[in-house]
């Protein structure tokens, strides 16, 4: 008897924005698998150089076989869930930016993008940086990048770094061809009211609803970010919750930074959006 494959979605979106506080409740859900970034994007992307143009292989391999090879890439890394789960989440800051493979894999796909005031996820980042001052993270390259709040956070702005790329790739998306596939979910709502919010991921899925405990959460991944050099970056609070504070970034840069929400203005894009209304 042959196994039904698993239904594939992807969970994308910015740093900071509550990727791990949805895999998290996701997971709640015995049909489901999801977690933290996977190596499935990278390998995707280390596949598709080392047998695209200019390549040593890339004359010999077909378009076909590329395609299968890609496919398979996410069928042999989640082989062990295959059987016991009825849908994959694979999460990546990439997928946004690879909507048009994704969807030509896997037909009907959704991408779930968490998404949050860029200012407060550069406050998120800063906090995690400031909370392990002995820690020389891997986020910044030298003492140039990490010397200040203000070259830090300019770094992190770039358009291939941790908050810059996937807010450039987000954009891609938004704007793009595939957007009907895609939905923004604000990290605000969902931790304000995540059982007014996850209905509505469920319902975009088409997925059957579940009911949710958002008083027992459960996500940690301490090596992980041991090796980041960022201890605490996927620790998930047992309750969700939003916590009001005050930023610690300098007025100017907030400000700055405060202005990049571009999934606000809707009228150019077929892309679902659940955020609270800007203000």
């Amino acid at each position: 008897m042959t196994t039904a494959s698993p239904r594939y979605h992807f969970i994308t979106g910015l740093p900071r924005a509550g990727s791990t506080l949805l895999s998290a409740l996701l997971l709640q859900n015995p049909r489901f698998h999801a977690g933290m970034s996977s190596p499935v994007g990278g390998l995707f992307r280390g596949m598709l150089n080392q047998l695209g143009a200019g390549s040593e292989f890339g004359p010999v391999v077909t378009r076909a076989q590329r395609h299968r090879l890609a496919r398979g890439l996410f069928d042999s890394y989640y082989a062990d869930q295959a059987g016991e789960k009825e849908v994959i989440f694979d999460t990546n800051r990439m997928w946004s930016a690879q909507m048009p493979a994704l969807m030509e894999m896997f037909p009907g796909a959704k991408l779930i993008a968490c998404v949050r005031n860029v200012a407060w996820v550069m406050d998120s980042i800063e906090r995690r940086y400031r909370a392990n001052p002995f820690e020389i993270t891997r986020l910044f390259n030298d003492d140039t990048e990490r010397n200040t709040v203000y070259s830090r956070v300019d770094t992190l702005a770039q358009r291939n770094r941790m908050v810059g790329y996937p807010w450039t790739a987000l954009k891609e998306a938004f704007y793009g061809e595939h957007a009907a596939s895609l939905l923004l979910v604000d990290y605000d709502l969902l931790a304000q009211a995540p059982h007014k919010v996850l209905p509505l991921i469920y319902q975009f899925l088409q997925e059957p609803a579940f009911e949710h405990n958002f008083e027992k959460v459960q996500y940690d991944a301490p090596d992980f970010d041991e090796a980041l050099g960022l201890h605490g970056l996927h620790k998930v609070r047992p309750t969700v919750g939003l916590e009001r504070r005050e930023t610690i970034l300098p007025p100017d840069l907030f400000e700055q930074y405060g202005k990049l929400s571009f999934w606000h203005d809707q009228a150019n894009s077929r892309a679902s959006v659940i955020t609270a209304k800007a203000t």
